[in-house]
């Protein structure tokens, strides 16, 4: 196998390391995935308005699409161990194409489901955070912190980068092109992965970035899904995973399954144009950007519970003012809302996952996986709530201050994470790699 023999040679002296490049594609794969998360918000009214499907039906797909996205990423972390990440990365972005192409052809709401919640979900959701903890475990040991910050990252700007566009397309050329557009994005990706994308350093002679020793490329004796159910098995029977997830799953309830699934729509019913409410929502992808950068930073210098109980608290108190702030027109305050709230949007991810290495080691990028599973499950429950309660009430107020209340809950949770290495744990994935490299 080349792995293998690649494996054996010495590693390569090279000016700049293949790992930086490495993180750039996957950085770029994650924006285009994250693009169709976008989408939900903006596909509500046009398809409410084409087939008269109720936004409570069209929002039992959107959380189809992020349960499926949460339960898949475990199953994705293992496979990409087993059988490398470029490949699960091209067969993920295979699926994300046909579930696009087939959701222009629909006619049932149930094809919107299939087509958009299951394919698309699990596409998306095998290119998400678990994707970017496993590409950063192979190819960093230093500057993890700001990584794994950068390409959780890159999830909200892809959002920045289309939603905007997106938004345009349906308002002057309706909904079906702005999907091709999507699938057409996921295309291009396919082909950069093929030829730019690595599983390992030893795959080219190389140590990861920051390692002291060469690291052989770790062999995976057991099946993908017979080793995520036994992570499950051993993790759920940990005090800290249920911490981990409880606070994981408000932060997907508070982002994914309220404010980028209906704020548009929330928006759009205070008389506000969808370009306009399109590009608040883009705003906050500009600062999520930022702020998971410096969350990475952060967690990288400090107690990453410290950094929960801050953002979530922080978190709870916008989404309480934001009733008030909604109306036809995006003034200061709401600027003030989106550029806040966008710091904080998925400053969350960075440390969760440093709390899932250390306290699960070196099966931490599988137990983020099913964390992440929880985090979509939260996102779907949402999502869910809040179309119904739009259904039946005639807007959003109530769901606006129950996602505040919740984001109370989870500091609470965040205070009692243990700081790791504690029962069940394994040794820390830094230190797994400092092992290998010795034995090397």
């Amino acid at each position: 196998m080349v792995e293998d023999t690649a494996s054996a040679r010495k590693p390569a002296h090279t000016p700049f390391h293949r790992a930086w490049l490495i993180a750039l594609v996957a950085c770029l794969t994650i924006v285009a995935a994250a693009a169709f998360a976008a989408m939900p918000g903006l596909l509500t009214d046009p398809l409410h308005t084409e087939y008269s499907w109720s936004r409570g039906t069209i929002g039992v797909a959107a959380s189809v699409n992020m349960i499926v996205y949460g339960l898949i990423a475990p199953f994705a972390a293992a496979l990409m161990d087993r059988f490398g990440i470029r490949r699960i990365a091209l067969v993920a972005l295979a699926t994300i194409v046909v579930g696009a192409g087939l959701t222009t052809l629909m006619t049932a709401a149930w094809q919107l489901t299939l087509y958009w919640g299951l394919l698309i979900g699990a596409g998306t959701g095998s290119l998400a955070m678990t994707f970017a903890a496993t590409v950063t475990n192979n190819w960093f040991v230093e500057r993890r912190g700001l990584v794994i910050g950068t390409l959780t990252g890159a999830s909200a700007f892809g959002q920045l980068v289309f939603l905007p566009a997106l938004a345009w397309i349906i308002d002057h050329q309706g909904w079906r092109p702005a999907i091709v557009t999507l699938a057409l994005t996921a295309g291009v990706m396919i082909v950069l992965i093929a030829f730019v994308l690595r599983d390992h350093p030893a795959d080219l002679g190389q140590r990861p970035y920051g390692a002291t020793a060469f690291v052989e490329k770790p062999k995976t004796d057991q099946g993908a899904a017979r080793r995520t159910l036994r992570v499950l098995y051993s993790s759920v029977n940990s005090r800290q995973f249920w911490l981990l997830g409880g606070t994981f799953a408000v932060c997907g309830a508070t982002t994914n399954g309220i404010l980028w699934t209906h704020f548009v729509p929330a928006a759009q019913d205070q008389g506000m144009a969808v370009t306009v409410a399109a590009a608040l929502v883009s705003t906050v992808g500009v600062f999520s950007l930022v702020g998971t950068v410096l969350s990475g930073w952060l967690t990288d210098r400090m107690d990453p519970r410290v950094l929960l109980v801050v953002y979530y608290v922080s978190r709870g108190a916008l989404l309480a003012m934001l009733p008030a702030l909604l109306g036809p027109d995006a003034g200061a305050a709401m600027m003030a809302f989106v550029v806040v709230f966008g710091l904080l949007d998925v400053a969350t991810v960075p440390p969760t996952i440093m709390l899932c290495h250390r306290v699960f080691g070196a099966d931490g990028a599988i137990v983020f996986g099913w964390v992440n599973a929880v985090h979509q499950v939260g996102a779907g429950t949402m999502a869910v709530f809040g179309g119904f309660t739009r259904d039946v009430t005639g807007g959003y107020g109530p769901v606006w201050l129950l996602a505040a209340a919740l984001c109370g809950v989870a500091a609470v949770l965040a205070l009692q994470i243990g700081r790791g290495g504690g029962s069940g744990a394994e040794k820390p994935a830094e230190e797994s790699h400092e092992d290998e490299g010795a034995r090397a």
